[in-house]
This record gives C-alpha cells, sequence and structure tokens, in this order.
C-alpha cells in the first residue's frame, strides 16, 4: 500500500477488492478496463505525473504548492488515468471545457496556472488561439490524445491541423507497479472544477479529497447505488456531473461506467439496451430528447432501477414519459460548490412531489433563509444553504468571491421552499427574480405552467421594462414539432387559473431551439442578452 489514502487508494483498494470486475468501458473503441487494468494505468499515469511536478511538495504542506495539470478533451479513458493519478501524487487535477472560446480558455489557464496540459487533438486549434492571447504564458508542456478515425480524426490518429505534441501514451512509463506517493491530508486538493461562468470568467471551485469521498458516500447511502450497477455517464468530464454525480461513487461501489467522446441520445438508449444499464442521471433536454427518439418505443428500459434529471427543471410531460414505462424519475438539485448530490426521494414517493427534489440527503443540512440569513418556516421562499462535509472549500485564487459564497453554510443563489414534509422545491436563481407592480415574480414557476401548454416544448421567461408596471414577463418559447401557432392571447388564456395574472407574460417570442450551455443546460443569459433587458 502506498503512503498516499483518500482518493490516493481508492484504484488500488478497488483493484485488490474486485480486479477483473469491469470499471470503465470506452464505447468509442469498444475497450473493457477492469479495476486492475485501471489501477496499473494510474500507477503509470502518477509517474509520469510525478515527472512533470504534478504532485504534492514533501517540504511544503501549502495547498498552494501543489503540482496541477489543465486537461481540454472530451470523456475518454485517460481522464480516469488522471483523476486517479492525480490523486497517488497529490497532485491536482484541472478539467477544462472545450466549449469555451479562446479567451475565456486563456483565463483559465492562467488561473490554473498548470504544471502539464494534456489536450486532445480535436481541440489543438482551440489550445494554440488560447495561446495567443495575452493572459496566458503558455511555458507549459503539452500532451496529445490522439483522435482516432471514429471519431473524426485521420487515420493515423491525429486531428486536421492539429499542433505537434508529444503523445501522451508515448511520455507514459512502462512500469505500472504500485506507486509509491505522498502522504495526502483530507483537506488537500485534489480537483479544480470550474463554474459554468454566467457572468464573468468562470470561477475554478477547489474540491477536497474529502469532499469527494463524502459527496460519494452520500450518493450511495441516500440513492442506493450497488456493485453491479451500470451506467452510461452523458456529463462532460470537465463539470462537476461528469465526476460527481455518478462516475465516482459507482467506481466506489465497484460498478461499471460507460463513457464516449459525445453521446447522442439515440446512442444513450443504445447503451441502456446493449449494457443493461440500471442508473441514469442527465440534464432535462437530454432526457426529452429520448422520449422524442425513434429508438425510444423499442428500447428495453426494463433493467433501469432509476432515472434522475439534474441541471434545471424537468418538465412534468417529460416525467410523465418515463414513468409510462416504467421507470422511476425523479429530480435531484447539486451545484459545483457543494455536492453536488444533495437530496434524495424517500421510498415510495408520492407523485404529487415529483415537482420537488425531495428531501436532504444523510449528511447534508439545508434550510431557506432571508435577505438577513433568518431561516424561514415551511412554504417561505428564501435562499437555500446547504452544509455538508463534501462542500467545497471556496474559489482558487478568489477570497472576495469565496467569503460571499462559503462559511458554515454555502450560500447556492437558488431560491427554495421546503415544506411541512420537508421536501424542497427549487423556485430559480436569486438573481432571475424579478418584480411586477410591487409583486416577486419567480421565472421557473411561470414556465412550469407555460410548459404545460401542449404545443410548448419548453420556455425561458425573462424581464423587461414596463411603463406600468416597472417590469413584465417575456415568454421566449420553443414549440413541439406540429405545434401550430400559440398567440399571447392564447397563452394567457391557457394560464388563467393556473398562474396568478400579475404572474402572466405579456409578451411573447419564439425560438427554433432554446440555446444551451454546459452539458445541455438551457443558456439563460444568452437568451437574456438577445430577448430581454
Amino acid at each position: 500500500m502506498s503512503a498516499a489514502e483518500w482518493v490516493g487508494a481508492w484504484s488500488e483498494k478497488r483493484a485488490a477488492l474486485s480486479p477483473e470486475r469491469v470499471g470503465l468501458v470506452d464505447a468509442a473503441t469498444g475497450t473493457e478496463y477492469t479495476y486492475a487494468d485501471l489501477d496499473r494505468r494510474a500507477n503509470r499515469c502518477a509517474r509520469l505525473l510525478a515527472d512533470h511536478g504534478v504532485t504534492a511538495d514533501p517540504d511544503d504542506e501549502s495547498a498552494e504548492t501543489a503540482g496541477r495539470v489543465a486537461v481540454v478533451s472530451r470523456n475518454r479513458p485517460e481522464y480516469v488515468d488522471l483523476f486517479f493519478a492525480t490523486g497517488k501524487t497529490g497532485g491536482v487535477l484541472a478539467p477544462l471545457s472545450h466549449r469555451l472560446a479562446p479567451r475565456e480558455l486563456a483565463e483559465l489557464f492562467a488561473t490554473v496556472d498548470p504544471h502539464l496540459v494534456v489536450v486532445e487533438e480535436a481541440f489543438a486549434g482551440l489550445v494554440d488561439d488560447a495561446a495567443d492571447e495575452d493572459t496566458w504564458s503558455a511555458d507549459a508542456p503539452v500532451l496529445s490524445l490522439p483522435v482516432g478515425a471514429a471519431e473524426g480524426g485521420k487515420e493515423d490518429g491525429s486531428a486536421s491541423g492539429a499542433t505537434t505534441w508529444e503523445p501522451y501514451e508515448a511520455a507514459l512509463p512502462d512500469d505500472g507497479s504500485t506507486f509509491d506517493g505522498p502522504a495526502v491530508d483530507a483537506d488537500d486538493p485534489h480537483l479544480f472544477l470550474h463554474t459554468g461562468g454566467s457572468t464573468g470568467t468562470p470561477k475554478e471551485t477547489v474540491v477536497s479529497h474529502e469532499a469527494l469521498v463524502w459527496n460519494s458516500l452520500n450518493t450511495i447511502t441516500a440513492w442506493g447505488l450497488r456493485d453491479d450497477d451500470v451506467t452510461p455517464m452523458v456529463f462532460p468530464m470537465f463539470h462537476t456531473g461528469g465526476w460527481n454525480v455518478l462516475t465516482l461513487p459507482i467506481f466506489h461501489m465497484g460498478g461499471t461506467v460507460v463513457v464516449d467522446r459525445e453521446f447522442d441520445p439515440g446512442q444513450i438508449l443504445g447503451v441502456v439496451d446493449e449494457r443493461s444499464a440500471t442508473v441514469l442521471v442527465a440534464v432535462p433536454a437530454v432526457l426529452r430528447m429520448m422520449t422524442d427518439h425513434d429508438r425510444w418505443t423499442e428500447t428495453d428500459l426494463s433493467s433501469l432501477r432509476f432515472v434522475k434529471s439534474g441541471g434545471g427543471p424537468c418538465r412534468e410531460s417529460v416525467m410523465e414519459a418515463w414513468w409510462d414505462r416504467g421507470v422511476d424519475l425523479s429530480q435531484g438539485y447539486g451545484l459545483t460548490e457543494c455536492g453536488p448530490n444533495n437530496f434524495a426521494m424517500p421510498d415510495d414517493w408520492p407523485r404529487e412531489k415529483a415537482h420537488t427534489v425531495g428531501v436532504a440527503n444523510v449528511h447534508v443540512d439545508a434550510r431557506v433563509v432571508d435577505d438577513d440569513g433568518q431561516s424561514l418556516p415551511a412554504d417561505e421562499i428564501g435562499e437555500l444553504q446547504l452544509r455538508s462535509p463534501h462542500a467545497a472549500d471556496g474559489y482558487w485564487s478568489s477570497p472576495e468571491e469565496s467569503a460571499e459564497t462559503f462559511g458554515e453554510w454555502v450560500s447556492t443563489g437558488d431560491l427554495a421552499r421546503v415544506d411541512d414534509e420537508g421536501y424542497v422545491s427549487i423556485e430559480g436563481r436569486k438573481k432571475n427574480m424579478f418584480v411586477s407592480g410591487g409583486e416577486n415574480v419567480y421565472p421557473a414557476e411561470v414556465e412550469d405552467a407555460i410548459v404545460d401548454h401542449p404545443a410548448v416544448a419548453d420556455a425561458v421567461v425573462v424581464p423587461v421594462p414596463d411603463d406600468q408596471w416597472g417590469q413584465v414577463g417575456k415568454a421566449v418559447v420553443e414549440l413541439r414539432d406540429g405545434g401550430g401557432e400559440l398567440p399571447l392571447d392564447g397563452l394567457r388564456e391557457f394560464l388563467d387559473g393556473r398562474l396568478a395574472r400579475f404572474k402572466h407574460p405579456r409578451h411573447l417570442a419564439f425560438v427554433d431551439e432554446l440555446p444551451t450551455s454546459g452539458p445541455d443546460k438551457i443558456d439563460r443569459e444568452a437568451v437574456a442578452a438577445e430577448f430581454g433587458e
């Protein structure tokens, strides 16, 4: 056993317990990796990282000195190697989104200040453009990950126009024996996960070894994960969903995670059918697209023990489509700064609670507070605050922002209410609430009512100026195929009796498709920029 504990010992201990069990499947190549394979790969990778200084400093216990590796890639096995390997070396893994613009990516590179960079060749041009920005010195060595022909690359594994860097595989040492790494403390950082960046440059959230383990334990105990669970990982690994929602809890239990460079709804249905997937977590848009896919009716969903929706409110029509197929679908809630798996549905929960995210997990405390930080009684709306050992430590190099969000409680910035049975309902972002004629309007509530209309696929409500009421709502609507026309008067007539009239949108706009950001979440900021104030 190496000296490293916490995440550093994870792959080694799992390999000792279940060496021949398949832990990871690369759907792009069809390759299966046992837990023994994953630990050997992690040991080779750890030696590579140590050679590049991506390790804890044995002479300095400060987290500031931990070496960092930045990664720009889609989901692939090397990401898992780097996760376990940084755990062994005491280094930090900083996944960066390949969906960012070059300047945004350069700013994150400058914040992370990596000792090593690993780039999938498909994004070589993006990283080159980021290196041309004046915010990042780009002096760290870079290793490349190939793109196979089946993944849009050339037969030799390169991508068109890719920069020539040393291949990651060629740089790996051959020695896959146990890596004798430094001792790692529970509160040492292991992941830098950047936020969505709705305002300005995304912030890097510092997630410790302890927080990763506690989130995994919270998920296992509250959701009832098993060692025979199989899941397709549809969240990107630059996002907390890619690691903390299911990947790490499944690894903790010894189950199987299926990854691919990209997953479309038809592929996910294929994995569920062909691999007898038992659990699935995805954003509402993906769950809706799965129900609309040609494979939906022919896919055997009977292996799914449960499905959870996260990343935004799931419309009741989508939930009913899954329920009609006998699948237990419920909503979850989380954020990069805490968890993200904070709530669960109790056993035999009633369908009338489907609009909620359930009750707090075993090692999570939740409360709703007013603007003065005072707890509110049941059914009153205020800001949701969370407390748990799986909370992150703060934002990297951002003391003021950290002080605003982190403390004894994590301030989520989300509005919520708790009913008298402890079920929590998310009412939208605090910053999205607007005041119309002196009344508070919560867009999420209005959107839920609008999407009940049979012609509506999805909707976002943003405030716009009004001479009489100060602000009123404008509904930006994506219609269903064949949904026909939806005049404003018709929509307001539909909402009568469902919403107070001051909540009714006074303006209406249509889009072919609502814009998305991150892991297919609706980009409210983009909608507001185009259609709002």
